[in-house]
C-alpha cells in the first residue's frame, strides 16, 4: 500500500498559470463537443451573443453589429429573405438570460461583447463589393447596452416594453467592481453618510451610490434594502437641488431591476417623487419622471401609483420644457393607463383634450398615441374621445405622410379601431371625417396586425342596416350632442 506520505502526496508543483491553461484547454474541448443552439448565434457575426437586441423587424443581433450596420448605412438581407430594420432596438433580456444559463449548464465561459471596431470589420465583409458606403456618425447615437439605438435627428419611437427611462445612462468609465464580501460594509457606510448632518457627506454618499448602481445589476439588487431606501427617501425632497437630483437619480438606477420595483413603491417613496415632479429642480423633475415610468412597468404598482396621485403631475409634465421629462411622463402614462381605474381618473382630469390638442400640434405623437389607444379600449374612454373630436383628429393625423415610424401609424390605427366599437356614433363621425379613403391608403402601409384592424374598422363602417341609407348623420350627431349637453346640465 505504500507509506502514508505517498498516499497523501499532493502535486504542489503545478503553477497557477499552468492550471489556468489546463482549464482553458478543457473548456475548449467542452465547447467543441457540444452543439450551440442556433438562436444564440448572431446572424451577422456567427458568434454567441453577449448583448442580444431585438430590432424592429423582429430579428435578434449582437448590439454592436447593429451599431456597425447603422454607422455604415447597411441593411443586410437575412437568410430567411427578410430585410433587417434597425429603426428601433431594445435589449433581448430573455435571450441573454437563456444564453447565460446555457453557458453555466455546459461549463462554458459567458460570451464577451464584440467591440465596435471588430463588429464593423464583420459588417464590411458582408457588404457586396462595389456598394457605396455612407457613414452617418453625426446622426447616430451608439448607446450603452441598456439603451435604445435611435437616430439623433429623428424622434424616438416609444416601445411598450421599454425598460430604461430617458434619464438613465450607463458609462463604462463608471464601472465599479464590488465583491459580495464587502457589500454589507459598503451599505453601512452609505447609510451612515446619507443620515449624516453634514451636507458634503450626504452628497458624497449619493454620488457613490449613483455610480455603484449605474451599471452593476447585482449591486442594484443587493443595495435596495429597506434601510437604504428609507435613508434615500429623506433626501429626495431636500431643499438642496444637488442632493435632490442625485437622490432621485440613484433611485432611478435602483428601480431598473424588476425585483426592486414593488419594494420601492411599498416603501412610500411615490409621494416624495410626486412632490419633486411638481416643484423640484429641472434635473430632479427629469429623474422623477423617469423613476415613475420605471416603477409603472410592474403591473403590481400601476394601481397604487395612480391612487397616490401621480396622474395629475404626469399630465402637467407633458408640457415641460425638458424633452426627457415630457417623454418619460408620456411613457409612464401609457403604462399606467393600461389599468381601468387609472383610465377613469385620466378621463376625469380632462386628459383627452390635452392629448388631442398636443397631437394636433405634432408634439410627441408616437407616445401620445400609445396613451390614446389605451383610453380608446375602455367604454368611458371611447365616449369621451368621441365627444372630444378624436375621430376627426386621428383620421386627420393618419392622412399625413410624415410619420416618424410604422409603429406610430399602427398605433393611430389601433386607437381608431378602439373607437370603432362606439356604434352609430362612430360610424357617423367616421363618415363625416372621410375615414374610409384614409384607412384604405393606410392599409397598404401598416403591418399584418394593422391590416387586420383596418379591415375590421371598414367592416364596421360598411355594415348597413335596412334603413341605414335613410339616416341623416348630421341630424343624428347633433341630437346626440344635445343629449350629452342635457345630461351634463342635469348633473
Amino acid at each position: 500500500m505504500g507509506s502514508g506520505k505517498q498516499r497523501w502526496k499532493i502535486p504542489f508543483h503545478k503553477s497557477p498559470s499552468s492550471l489556468l491553461l489546463l482549464k482553458k484547454q478543457n473548456q475548449a474541448q467542452i465547447q467543441e463537443s457540444i452543439s450551440i443552439p442556433v438562436e444564440f448565434l448572431c446572424p451577422l457575426s456567427g458568434s454567441i451573443m453577449a448583448d442580444p437586441v431585438i430590432t424592429s423587424s423582429g430579428h435578434t443581433f449582437e448590439r454592436n453589429c447593429v451599431n456597425a450596420c447603422i454607422s455604415l448605412s447597411f441593411k443586410p438581407t437575412l437568410p430567411d429573405g427578410a430585410a433587417a430594420d434597425f429603426s428601433t432596438v431594445i435589449p433581448n433580456l430573455a435571450l441573454k438570460s437563456a444564453i447565460l444559463n446555457w453557458c453555466r449548464l455546459h461549463l462554458v465561459d459567458p460570451p464577451k461583447p464584440i467591440n465596435f471596431s471588430s463588429a464593423e470589420k464583420v459588417v464590411l465583409k458582408l457588404i457586396p463589393q462595389g456598394s457605396e458606403l455612407t457613414r452617418t456618425p453625426s446622426e447616430i447615437s451608439v448607446t450603452s447596452s441598456d439603451e435604445l439605438v435611435t437616430p439623433r435627428n429623428e424622434p424616438t419611437t416609444p416601445l411598450p416594453f421599454t425598460t430604461r427611462p430617458s434619464c438613465y445612462s450607463s458609462s463604462s468609465s463608471c464601472d465599479i467592481e464590488i465583491s459580495s464580501s464587502n457589500l454589507m460594509e459598503e451599505e453601512e457606510e452609505l447609510i451612515s453618510k446619507l443620515k449624516s448632518f453634514e451636507i458634503h457627506k450626504q452628497e458624497e454618499a449619493l454620488v457613490s451610490l449613483r455610480e455603484l448602481t449605474r451599471t452593476q445589476e447585482e449591486t442594484r439588487v443587493r443595495l435596495c434594502t429597506p434601510r437604504l431606501i428609507s435613508a434615500l427617501k429623506s433626501l429626495i425632497t431636500s431643499r438642496y437641488s444637488t442632493l435632490q437630483g442625485n437622490a432621485v437619480a440613484a433611485l432611478v438606477n435602483l428601480s431598473l431591476e424588476k425585483q426592486n420595483k414593488v419594494k420601492i413603491v411599498r416603501s412610500g417613496i411615490v409621494p416624495p417623487l410626486i412632490d419633486v415632479l411638481r416643484s423640484g429642480s429641472g434635473e430632479s423633475q427629469e429623474h422623477a419622471a423617469g423613476a415613475l415610468f420605471s416603477l409603472s412597468l410592474d403591473d403590481q404598482n400601476k394601481t397604487a401609483i395612480g391612487v397616490l396621485g401621480a396622474l395629475p403631475p404626469l399630465l402637467q409634465a407633458l408640457r415641460s420644457d425638458s424633452e426627457r421629462t415630457r417623454h418619460d411622463s408620456a411613457l409612464a402614462l401609457y403604462h399606467l393607463s393600461s389599468v381601468q381605474s387609472n383610465r377613469v381618473k385620466l378621463i376625469k382630469l380632462g386628459s383627452i383634450q390635452i392629448l388631442l390638442s398636443m397631437l394636433k400640434s405634432g408634439q410627441m405623437s408616437s407616445r401620445l398615441l400609445l396613451v390614446l389607444r389605451n383610453l380608446a379600449a375602455s367604454v368611458e374612454g371611447r365616449a369621451a374621445m368621441l365627444d372630444g373630436g378624436a375621430v376627426e383628429c386621428l383620421v386627420g393625423f393618419l392622412s399625413q405622410n410624415g410619420f416618424d415610424s410604422a409603429a406610430t401609424r399602427e398605433s393611430c390605427v389601433v386607437a381608431i379601431y378602439g373607437l370603432s366599437h362606439g356604434g352609430l356614433r362612430f360610424k357617423g363621425l367616421a363618415k363625416e371625417a372621410a375615414a374610409e379613403e384614409v384607412l384604405r391608403k393606410a392599409e397598404k402601409m401598416v403591418g399584418e396586425r394593422g391590416k387586420q384592424k383596418v379591415k375590421r374598422i371598414l367592416e364596421v363602417m360598411e355594415d348597413k342596416d335596412e334603413d341605414d341609407e335613410e339616416i341623416d348623420w348630421a341630424e343624428l350627431l347633433n341630437s346626440e350632442d344635445d343629449m350629452s349637453r342635457n345630461m351634463k346640465n342635469s348633473k
